[in-house]
């Protein structure tokens, strides 16, 4: 996720992406997201077990910046917002 602006890049795991999307757009959880204004979901991947999901979150954040933007530029090179598309 990022904000309006594609300046702070957000990655997290849920099991209801939906719903977390929706908790993030209406600052309904405090923390880095709402601090940040992060918004707006520009990446996603879908796993089968929480486990999986969970070591590929670790992979994604620990990556740098670069590698985060350009996972997003490979399926969403203009940073729309996925939400709407759920």
């Amino acid at each position: 996720m990022t904000n309006k602006y594609n300046t702070v890049i957000y990655a997290g795991v849920t099991n209801d992406l939906q719903k977390r999307v929706y908790q993030h757009k209406e600052k309904i959880i405090e923390g880095f997201t709402k601090k940040y204004n992060v918004n707006k979901l520009v990446y996603y991947e879908a796993f089968d077990s929480m486990e999986d999901a969970i070591a590929r979150e670790k992979q994604i954040k620990a990556g740098s910046r670069k590698k985060k933007i350009s996972l997003i530029n490979s399926i969403n090179p203009d940073f729309t917002d996925l939400y709407y598309g759920l």
